[in-house]
């Protein structure tokens, strides 16, 4: 956060929800912050005043203009996506099948044309439009094995302003020969991309070795040497997604007691880990997440769509000890840009699980707790002076069966369970990046 707030150069008002806490650590009640009419104002891209509108607007420069949403809306942090693959965007809704076929009928040879820097740049296009568009402002993502999938992706989000973070697929074995790198040019490409992009700006690198089946042992050691140089960049892969994968990954790591520890044994295990999926993880699994920092991505809509199991959110929320969480859209198996959409899934994966998500929670997971599962809590994620201001406006009332229903609401958290069960990226009003307004519904670009 900021030392000192700059002079504010606008300012948005509205009902504003926030969270200030960890509802599964603490409560709601302790950490939800909900104010039916006020001030967000903003300078130099930060959050300068928020509070009740009477008690900001007096606080604020002579002839500022102060942009009113109305009571319909509902102003909140920017979303935040936690795994997703910016180049399956045009394989999205691709008939499921199961993970590992799904994967070598769509997925390969769609990345396979990211070599194309040019085609790369018309996808991360589309992508970063799309996730303005559902008031997604941070997102980790996975790019592909080829360096100039990176560069298009960097490009595009640093135009915009965005907070991001990225990286190169590395995969050397059990891949197609077109999409394979090997242990030292993924090395090498990745060095040179995190001394390209890396804290320049926004702009943040995840080192990104795909899964343990597509890496050497040497692979993923390298990838932990390498962070080992650059600690303060992310490491971003998938574990225990599928229960084929999981027996496969055991044949091909018979010396590990598990998938997760073939990534700690590379020292891959530690803090701005985001591990995608984690459904299967077991008990010694979490604990090893709980000590080293790692967290979870949790991909409701993928998970669903490829049949691989729905993902147990309070168990990995134990107070007894607790692993970092954070909500993915995981596209293109998830099968949808929306956050609000997959905050319905996720409803659903607890459902199945014998405990059902609250909207706060749900909310928390959108905003804050994905924010801390990425280490950028300080930065983003939550509605305060000094914090960056990326921030969306949702209308509450956005399609004719949400604005029918929303007349019988009793308070916010019905309000709030409406939304992310019937909303979508109609409900998206406004995003908001560093201060500056990137999507407007009615003036879409």
């Amino acid at each position: 956060m900021a030392d000192s707030n700059p002079v504010p150069d606008s300012a948005i008002r509205g009902p504003v929800l926030t969270f200030t806490g960890d509802p599964f650590a603490s409560s709601v009640e302790d950490t939800m912050l909900y104010e039916s009419d006020a001030i967000v104002a903003i300078g130099d891209g930060v959050v300068t005043h928020f509070g009740p509108a009477d008690k900001i607007q007096p606080q604020l420069p002579a002839g500022l203009e102060v942009r009113n949403y109305g009571p319909d809306a509902l102003i909140t942090a920017g979303f935040l996506d936690s795994h997703v693959h910016f180049p399956q965007t045009p394989m999205i809704a691709a008939f499921g099948e199961q993970l590992i076929d799904w994967l070598k009928k769509y997925t390969f040879p769609t990345e396979r044309k990211f070599a194309d820097k040019a085609f790369a740049a018309s996808v991360a296009k589309v992508f970063l439009d799309e996730c303005l568009k559902n008031g997604i402002t941070t997102s980790c993502v996975y790019c592909t094995v080829f360096p100039q999938s990176v560069d298009a992706l960097f490009e595009e989000a640093e135009r915009l302003g965005m907070r991001m973070a990225a990286g190169k697929v590395l995969m050397n074995r059990n891949a197609p020969d077109y999409l394979l790198d090997t242990t030292q040019s993924g090395y090498d490409d990745s060095k040179a991309l995190i001394s390209k992009w890396h804290n320049r700006g926004r702009l943040m690198y995840a080192i990104t070795p795909r899964f343990a089946p597509t890496s050497t042992p040497d692979q993923l050691d390298s990838a932990g040497a390498l962070w080992d140089e650059f600690p303060d960049c992310y490491m971003q892969t998938h574990v225990s997604e599928n229960l084929d994968e999981v027996a496969g990954v055991k044949q091909l790591f018979p010396e590990r007691k598990g998938y997760l520890d073939v990534y700690d044994h590379s020292k891959l295990c530690r803090p701005r880990a985001v591990f995608g999926h984690g459904i299967h993880l077991t008990e010694d699994e979490l604990c090893c997440m709980h000590q080293t920092g790692s967290a979870i991505a949790h991909c409701p809509t993928s998970n669903f769509f490829l049949g691989s199991g729905y993902f147990d959110v309070y168990r990995a929320k134990d107070p007894k000890r607790p692993v970092r969480v954070g909500i993915g859209t995981d596209l293109g198996a998830g099968t949808s840009f929306s956050i609000l959409s997959t905050l319905n899934e996720a409803y659903k994966a607890a459902q199945l699980n014998g405990k059902a998500l609250t909207a706060a929670h749900a909310f928390y997971f959108a905003t804050r707790g994905t924010a801390r599962a990425m280490y950028i809590d300080d930065k983003v994620g939550s509605i305060a002076p000094g914090m960056e201001a990326d921030l969306v406006v949702l209308d509450m009332k956005s399609t004719p069966i949400i604005d029918y229903r929303m007349q019988f609401v009793e308070d916010i958290h019905e309000a709030l369970f409406v939304q992310m069960t019937l909303g979508d990226d109609r409900a998206v009003q406004a995003t908001y990046v560093a201060g500056k307004l990137q999507y407007e519904q009615s003036k879409a670009r």
